[in-house]
């Protein structure tokens, strides 16, 4: 073991912890066995935003593959797309696998650079929620070590209350080993993307209804600009998207697929620099440039997909301070609160760098899961605004009363009450999460500053 200082992808609230980096079941045993009243978390790539993955006091096992001399850990079979996969493979090494073979991962985050176990723990969302769900939706079997050492298997039939308390779960039920899921088959590496500018919140809202078009589209995301007021108040870029097929690539190689980062972030990133005017510039430019009428283009998959892992460690752009990513979901029929919403953070001159709208399609069983049928706004916001605690505290409220939640994933700032509110089966998924971890070994900052872990299970003096 060996102390390291670490934090989420959001860089703001850092803590120490014992960091062993291992995917040797029999030393994840032994630090098990050796570990204190502080416990143990999983970690894997480290783009939870806030602090999921971190342990102040306790132990951490980074579990990665990424660089393994060994090869990706992983077989799919070309006939089924069932792909057998250790945990510790990132989606970024499933794909450049996979892809050319023709398939895809069937649910993607805004970054590759997860690792399965992760997408699992979080139960990852991408732009194809309403139409395919969440990632947990396409694992047929999760291979689990339990807190007692033992190791096993679950499936939705097979103990289905612990595969769903694991299914965003965020890392508090064991660690997950090994899964198998369920790819989406596809005839070319590239997306026909249809991209649409929209003038206010009204004509954004009406493209992206349920009983409109949107259903057509596999994926669907909505950038909105949150500095514009007035009439073009939630004016925003909506980009749909199917995967191409052969016929529409003009490429001789149909499949062929190269991820490259192209441009590093500078180390050192002075505080302030994406600030309300610099934002307000990039935002009218990324609007007028999008096409005033439907426009269809050809597109990679890392250019729609993930197009922030084209620059290395972007998340360095918002200085030491740090940056908050603040994701809401609320009910199909509360267009007023998500209004409301943006309104607020519009008279108060918030600025984000990003500001992605989506509609989500319905919930699955797991407890904890974060998307429901609704709207979710997805914010990036600069650490150490003056007022910003504030301000999201109202939205919090705003949020939860109209029967909304948090995505914990995300989160470094919402309250236990507001998760309590959010999450009305919390006691649920906490009793199943006992039952699987009776001495409380899985524990996280995210969990003991959201009340997570049950209290009677407070090891030690912690």
């Amino acid at each position: 073991m060996a102390l390291q200082r670490l934090s989420g992808w959001g860089r703001t609230a850092w803590t120490v912890a014992d960091l062993v980096h291992t995917n040797d079941v029999s030393e994840m045993k032994q630090v098990i066995n050796q570990s204190g009243a502080r416990g143990v978390i999983a970690r894997g790539l480290g783009r939870s935003y806030g602090a999921a993955s971190q342990n102040a006091g306790g132990s951490v096992l980074e579990i990665t593959a990424e660089g393994d001399p060994h090869g990706i850990d992983a077989l799919l079979d070309s006939t089924t797309g069932v792909l057998d996969v250790a945990s510790s493979v990132s989606l970024d090494s499933i794909l450049r696998m996979s892809v050319p073979r023709g398939w895809f991962v069937p649910v993607t985050p805004g970054t590759r650079f997860v690792t399965v176990g992760g997408a699992i723990a979080s139960d990852v969302h991408g732009k194809n929620h309403h139409f395919d769900g969440s990632f947990g939706q396409h694992v047929s079997s999760i291979t689990l070590l339990l807190a007692s050492g033992e190791v096993v298997e679950l499936t939705p039939r097979l103990n289905p209350e612990w595969f769903w308390a694991t299914v965003g779960g965020m890392g508090l039920t064991g660690i997950i080993l090994r899964a198998r899921v369920s790819m989406l088959p596809i005839e070319s590496s590239r997306v026909r993307v249809e991209t649409e500018r929209l003038t206010n919140f009204d004509a954004v809202c009406e493209a992206m209804s349920s009983d409109g078009a949107d259903n057509d589209y596999r994926y669907s995301v909505c950038w909105i600009d949150l500095l514009a007021t007035g009439p073009s108040m939630g004016r925003g870029v909506l980009t749909r998207g199917e995967h191409a097929s052969a016929a529409d690539v003009k490429d001789d190689d149909v499949l062929a697929y190269d991820p490259r980062l192209k441009v590093p972030a500078p180390s050192w990133v002075p505080n302030g620099l994406l600030n309300k005017w610099s934002i307000k510039a990039f935002n009218e430019v990324w609007y007028r440039k999008a096409p005033g009428s439907r426009h269809v283009s050809i597109e990679s998959i890392p250019q729609f997909f993930h197009p922030l892992d084209g620059v290395h460690q972007w998340n360095r752009l918002y200085g030491n301070q740090g940056f908050i990513q603040y994701q809401f979901i609320v009910p199909l029929d509360r267009i007023d609160v998500l209004r409301a919403v943006i309104e607020t953070f519009s008279s108060a001159g918030v600025a984000s760098f990003l500001a992605v709208l989506k509609r989500m399609g319905p919930q699955n069983l797991s407890p904890m899961s974060f998307p429901t049928e609704g709207w979710t706004l997805t914010l990036d916001i600069a650490a150490g605004i003056k007022g910003l605690p504030e301000l999201l505290s109202r939205v919090d409220n705003m949020v939860l009363d109209a029967g909304g939640r948090h995505y914990l994933a995300k989160d470094s700032h919402v309250s236990p009450t507001a998760v309590r509110r959010g999450y009305p089966r919390l006691d649920e998924w906490m009793h199943t999460r006992d039952a699987m971890d009776p001495n409380g070994l899985w524990r996280s900052d995210l969990a003991r500053r959201l009340g997570l872990v049950s209290a009677q299970h407070t090891r030690g003096n912690e």
